[in-house]
């Protein structure tokens, strides 16, 4: 079982690795984030097409990387 779960976990952890590199930048640099977060604030989003399935899959993916993780943890005590 905890072969497994670290097979999982390995292969989640690659997977979510590909997908935030593959997101496009929502801003460049500390006046991005400023503005980044401005737009969010007032409500303007860019979230389309692609950039929302990926961010949806990060999602899925990183409560799976928690999830495994604290498996993982809970069955080394």
């Amino acid at each position: 079982m905890h072969t497994l779960l670290m097979v999982l976990l390995v292969i989640v952890s690659i997977t979510l690795i590909i997908v935030v590199l593959l997101q496009s930048s929502k801003s460049a640099g500390l006046s991005g984030a400023i503005s980044g977060g401005a737009e969010q604030l007032f409500g303007k989003q860019k979230a389309r097409g692609l950039d929302l399935i990926l961010h949806r899959i990060t999602v899925v993916l990183t409560v799976l990387f928690f999830l495994l993780t604290i498996a993982l943890a809970y069955l080394d005590v």
